[in-house]
């Protein structure tokens, strides 16, 4: 879940900044932090910057903004590198999947490079198709508009009754590639905030473990081994 890794690195940061000289508690840090995050959207790229702004520059104690920011910026993405990883159940579909006749590519939301760093770090690079990696930033449509996938099947010379799209947010993943004809996979197994959300367009295969799809794949399907 984006939702939670996000809440534990933001966490981390706001620590962070605490023992570099920024004079508040954690609680009061990390709302004012949420604020910030809620108000100018989670790709702004200077959150602790603003942070400090809204405690008030006499909070850091006398010393250097550029430090205490610092610290917060090492302190998420040494998060990053430590608890970033693909769930088990991700990993294993990922495997039975990189042994059949099928392309597998990504549709990802945000800013290119922030986006790219994940799949890198995550490692999962090796299972998609290179060609089949679009990210919003980068196609001038995002989502919930279905143009975005429409753009992507296109690139791909791919029809959307051809293709089937796994997300776990209902109304931005499932109502947009369902309106166009593709197939649709609603995971709830990550958690976080939109695991209990009830779709108003229901996706033709709901799972919480990404496994459940090796065996609808093959029998629905045909994809896999018999």
């Amino acid at each position: 879940s984006t939702t939670e890794f996000a809440t534990r690195a933001r966490r981390w940061a706001v620590r962070a900044m605490i023992e570099k000289g920024l004079e508040a508690e954690e609680d009061e840090a990390f709302q004012e932090l949420s604020e910030v995050v809620a108000e100018f959207s989670s790709n702004y790229q200077h959150h602790f910057e603003r942070l400090i702004d809204r405690m008030g520059h006499e909070r850091l104690g006398g010393h250097n903004p550029a430090v205490i920011v610092a610290a917060g910026v090492v302190a998420y993405h040494r998060t990053k590198q430590a608890e970033m990883e693909v769930l088990p159940d991700a990993r294993e579909l990922l495997d039975a999947l990189r042994r059949v006749e099928m392309r597998l590519g990504i549709i990802s939301a945000g800013l290119q490079v922030k986006q790219a760093e994940k799949l890198i770090r995550l490692r999962v690079l090796p299972y998609f198709d290179p060609k089949a990696i679009f990210f919003s930033d980068q196609m001038g449509v995002s989502k919930p508009n279905p143009k975005i996938y429409l753009k992507a099947l296109a690139a791909l010379g791919v029809e959307p009754s051809r293709a089937m799209y796994v997300g776990d947010r209902p109304g931005h993943d499932i109502a947009p590639a369902h309106q166009i004809g593709m197939r649709t996979v609603l995971y709830r197994g990550a958690g976080g905030k939109y695991a209990e959300e009830a779709p108003a367009v229901p996706a033709d295969h709901d799972v919480r473990d990404m496994r459940d799809m090796i065996p609808i794949l093959r029998d629905r399907y045909g994809v896999g081994a018999p």
